[in-house]
């Protein structure tokens, strides 16, 4: 991990994290808000497992995404000891985004499962 770039202290960091490196079109540091093993349910369909992969999944989607990324309103975090459930409310009609992420040994958050596309319920 790069060492200058901000670390998550708390599991809200990530969503935030996440858009303004998106928004720097920064694939190396998205990928680095996520654990080694980590499991992207991206793209719709298809899991992304690890790092290395994710980066390459967020190189090829700030290719064709538009700039720039949202910040989206956060729903309440759920914790269990190390362990944190994140999501945000969509901003682009999507439905919804979900992350579980785990606390690292230096305090830090990292994402191990990210469901970046949650089907908006219909009725």
């Amino acid at each position: 991990m790069t060492e200058n770039r901000t670390r998550a202290t708390t599991p809200e960091d990530l969503a935030r994290l996440f858009v303004e490196r998106a928004n720097a079109r920064d694939a190396e540091g998205l990928a680095e808000l996520y654990a080694p093993d980590a499991v992207l349910a991206y793209p719709a369909g298809a899991s992304t497992v690890g790092r290395e992969a994710i980066r390459a999944v967020c190189e090829r989607m700030l290719e064709h995404a538009p700039l720039p990324f949202p910040v989206e309103e956060p729903l309440p975090t759920v914790r269990y000891g190390d362990l944190a459930l994140t999501s945000t409310r969509d901003a682009d009609g999507t439905g919804g985004r979900v992350q579980v992420a785990r606390r690292q040994p230096d305090g830090s958050w990292l994402r191990i499962i990210d469901r970046p596309e949650v089907p908006a319920a219909t009725g």
